[in-house]
C-alpha cells in the first residue's frame, strides 16, 4: 500500500493562513540576528545580567545552560509595585550558534491553543505554538532594541577577583 501524505504536509494553519516549516526556520534565523544585536557576546561569560533603559523596565537575563553550540537563557522584565517584585514574562530562548538560529522554547504567559486541523492535531498544535511563540520573541526583541536594551561588556556584572579584593584591602 503506498504511503500518502496530507496535501499540506510540511505546513500548518495559523489564523487562516497556511504556514510552512521553512517560514518557521526563517523566523528562527531572524530572531537569531535580533538576539545577536541584544547580546553581542553569545558565549555569555556570565550567569545573570540586567539591562537598564531610560524608557523601559529593567530586563533580566539568566543563563540556564551552555553547550558547545547552544546557549539557553531566560529574558524577563522586573516589575516593582505595592505587592513587591515580580518578573514576567518569562521567555526561555535557545540560541543555536552553529546554525545561526534562536528559538523561543517556552513562555509563561501564553494561552493554550487547540489543534484545528484534522490531520495530526498534536503536530499542528506544536508548529502553531512554535510560530506564535517565536513571532512574539521577534517582536519583543525589536521592542527591546528600540528602547536601548543590550547586554554588552558595559552591562556585564562586575565581580572582583582575589587580586582585586586583596588590592582594595591593602589600600
Amino acid at each position: 500500500m503506498p504511503v500518502t501524505s496530507h496535501p499540506d504536509a510540511g505546513s500548518f494553519h495559523s489564523g487562516g493562513q497556511t504556514r510552512r516549516l521553512a517560514q518557521l526556520l526563517d523566523l528562527y534565523e531572524r530572531n537569531y540576528r535580533l538576539v545577536e544585536r541584544l547580546i553581542p557576546e553569545l558565549e555569555m561569560p556570565f550567569e545573570e545580567a540586567v539591562s537598564k533603559s531610560a524608557s523601559d523596565l529593567p530586563l533580566h537575563l539568566t543563563v540556564r545552560e551552555r553547550d558547545r553550540y547552544t546557549v539557553t537563557f531566560k529574558l524577563t522584565y522586573e516589575f516593582v509595585d505595592a505587592d513587591g517584585v515580580r518578573r514576567q514574562p518569562d521567555i526561555w530562548v535557545r540560541v543555536y550558534r552553529d546554525a545561526t538560529m534562536a528559538e523561543a522554547l517556552e513562555c509563561s504567559h501564553r494561552p493554550p491553543w487547540q489543534g484545528e486541523d484534522d490531520a495530526d492535531p498534536k503536530a499542528w498544535a506544536f508548529l502553531n505554538e512554535q510560530w506564535r511563540r517565536n513571532l512574539m520573541l521577534g517582536k519583543w526583541l525589536e521592542y527591546l532594541l528600540e528602547h536601548g536594551h543590550g547586554f554588552s561588556l558595559t552591562a556585564r556584572p562586575r565581580q572582583r577577583g582575589k587580586s582585586g579584593a586583596a588590592a582594595a584591602a591593602a589600600s
